[in-house]
């Protein structure tokens, strides 16, 4: 049977606001914070909240809750907030619990470092800073209003990266990105991965014509020891920026 819970029943609206108190207090105990993102603390304090009431322990929202009895539940082990991974493993190792909800100082700066970054470059209200695109260039995924900002931002000296197509030549001849640095086709891709040999450690964007090629050659790269690989998601193909042809 379904269970519907009535979000402006004072039932839920009493749990709720417990719900938030017992929130504030496991952050005072652990050190922790909450996650900059305000939807994500609302969704699992609404979540932790029902689950209280359906079930009366504040299961963790993001995992089904296994078994029909309270013996069942207790013996099926559910995460029970704040659970032991969270504890033990998310929070120390990722800088956040799975749920998202709580989150280390230091994730905190940094993931709201990233959200400005990504709202800065799909407004184009400004630049970016230093930080920004910093923050930027740890997303493996980039879309193209996030490839733009950074070239433009690379161009003001702010940041460096490389910038490498993965194409064949007479693709890379007839229309490139203006500033890609390096040609490594995926016919050749062993052999031409030599201009790129000293650069493990730097930041590194791969783009193709519509991101499959250079997602398959991020992959590559990072088995073969690269470190910091983003790939351009949907490849040239999308890109409004300026574009060069010729040798």
């Amino acid at each position: 049977m379904m269970i519907k819970i009535d979000m402006n029943s004072q039932e839920f609206k009493t749990e709720l606001e417990k719900t938030g108190k017992f929130t504030d207090k496991v952050c005072e105990s652990f050190g922790w914070v909450y996650n900059p993102i305000e939807e994500v603390n609302e969704g699992v304090t609404m979540g932790l909240a029902r689950n209280k009431i359906i079930y009366n322990k504040r299961y963790c929202p993001c995992f089904m809750v296994q078994g029909e009895t309270k013996e069942e539940q207790k013996k099926a082990d559910n995460r029970i907030c704040p659970c032991k991974p969270a504890i033990e493993k998310e929070i120390p190792n990722d800088g956040k619990c799975h749920c998202g909800i709580f989150c280390t100082q230091e994730y905190t700066k940094e993931n709201a470092i990233k959200e400005k970054a990504l709202e800065v470059s799909h407004t184009h209200s400004r630049g970016l800073t230093k930080d920004e695109c910093e923050a930027l260039l740890k997303i493996e995924q980039l879309d193209s209003h996030e490839i733009e900002s950074l070239l433009e931002a690379r161009a003001l000296g702010f940041v460096e990266f490389s910038l490498v197509d993965v194409r064949e030549y007479m693709e890379y001849e007839d229309n490139r990105i203006e500033g890609t640095d390096y040609l490594v086709p995926t016919t050749t891709f062993y052999q031409s991965l030599s201009c790129i040999e000293d650069k493990k450690e730097d930041n590194i964007v791969l783009y193709c014509l519509t991101g499959s090629r250079s997602v398959y050659c991020q992959e590559m790269l990072k088995d073969l020891g690269w470190k910091k690989v983003s790939n351009y998601t949907s490849g040239i193909i999308d890109f409004t920026g300026k574009t060069v042809s010729g040798k």
